[in-house]
């Protein structure tokens, strides 16, 4: 998705330019320099994140500190607990491979997508106002590290999240799917909205697969040129010296065309594949939303089941005058007054949600339109660079071929 530098609070105003109250409020965020830390088992990789703001409640204009994955997952988590309803930013994988875990490409492929991460939660309108992104921002490392190491609710641990995600996505999955049958909104809008998300989750999913494969193609493509680069030049130092001369040529166009292929490549890797993996994990974080909702519709319609039935016990109590009478309302009361609450958790839900889907539809065109765009000027620019080698060499070649 686009990387959100700064994100500027209220909107226009009348206010003369010189008014001490015209100022506009900011809150911008990088992370940076990643750093190997430690050896072995224990390495990982830490980040310098910067925060430059004039909000009030943040600590000063600028702060630095450093931070590592687990860091990042712990800002998610305690997002995803405390604000239901909205679609929580998706972090990168954490990869399992060590000969992958520390390469150079796969350190600035996570920065980039951690970078990301954070400024969608600054430049989100509620989320900007947690907490614990403040504390994420600016606690020193071992106030980080404290509550990192406290129990966040129901996660306890980085992986504890991702298995009930991916349950999450199972149970949602098997709804769709028509396995299990809970119960359900009934609520066509709702469910055109799940069609839609597990439709764009499948073609998103199709669209970064082969764009993985025309990564792959065009290094494999850059790797041959430059081995037959190298062949035909030493081909040339056999041959004569018009034809050596032509084949020398011949193998260095090939070797610079192998260069920009691999540059190509990774061009391709950043700004096309990871956009549309991202979206991918955007819309299994969306899913994980709609287990929620789910969860409180059930819940919802599991109390209010349970009030009916408290009450004609309790109408059963009042008829026999029974001496249970005041417990048994005194109960009934604290259970209806759960069950409103519960209502308006799961009506406060729907209404994020419903706000969320414009938001993530919004973006979602400004990024994808942004991606392609990439995508065909980069294909436009290497196919017009490879012409014009492979041009400039036909007059040698046929001087060579008609002598």
């Amino acid at each position: 998705m686009l990387n959100m530098q700064q994100r500027s609070i209220g909107g226009g105003s009348s206010q003369s330019p010189r008014s001490p109250q015209s100022f506009q409020l900011y809150l911008s965020v990088s992370v940076t320099e990643p750093a190997k830390m430690g050896t072995g088992v224990q390495a990982y990789i830490s980040y310098k994140v910067i925060t430059k703001t004039n909000l009030p409640e943040y600590q000063g204009a600028e702060k630095i500190v450093i931070r590592r994955y687990s860091d990042f997952v712990w800002l998610r988590d305690r997002l995803f607990e405390k604000f239901k309803g909205i679609f929580i930013p998706p972090l990168p994988e954490k990869s399992t491979v060590e000969k992958f875990r520390f390469s150079a490409e796969f350190i600035e492929m996570r920065r980039q997508a951690l970078d990301i991460f954070v400024n969608r939660i600054a430049s989100h309108h509620e989320l900007q106002q947690s907490e614990d992104l403040r504390t994420f921002l600016q606690a020193d490392e071992q106030t980080m590290e404290r509550a990192r190491s406290q129990e966040t609710g129901i996660f306890k641990k980085p992986s504890d999240f991702m298995q009930i995600f991916k349950d999450v996505q199972s149970k949602v999955s098997d709804v769709v799917l028509g396995k299990e049958k809970p119960v359900e909104e009934s609520n066509p809008e709702y469910e055109k909205l799940k069609h839609y998300i597990f439709e764009l989750e499948n073609h998103l999913a199709e669209a970064q697969k082969h764009a993985y494969r025309l990564v792959k193609r065009h290094r494999e493509l850059g790797q041959s040129l430059s081995d037959f680069g190298k062949a035909v030049k030493l081909l040339g130092d056999c041959e004569g010296e018009a034809l050596g001369k032509a084949f020398s040529e011949l193998g260095a166009k090939s070797e610079i065309l192998a260069i920009k292929l691999q540059k190509e490549a990774h061009h391709l890797l950043m700004n096309f594949e990871e956009p549309l993996k991202d979206y991918v994990r955007a819309v299994q974080s969306i899913k994980g939303t709609m287990a929620e909702r789910a969860n409180a519709f059930r819940q919802q319609c599991e109390l209010t089941e349970t009030v009916k039935l408290k009450e004609i016990d309790l109408n059963k109590l009042r008829l026999m005058r029974s001496e249970k009478l005041l417990d048994a309302e005194h109960d009934y009361e604290e259970l209806k007054a759960e069950c409103e609450e519960t209502t308006r958790k799961f009506e406060n839900i729907v209404r994020l949600m419903g706000e969320e889907i414009v938001r993530f539809q919004e973006q979602k065109t400004i990024d994808m339109g942004l991606a392609f765009h990439e995508f065909a000027k980069g294909q436009a620019h290497l196919a017009n660079s490879i012409a014009d080698a492979w041009r400039s060499l036909l007059p040698k070649l046929e001087a060579c071929s008609s002598s």
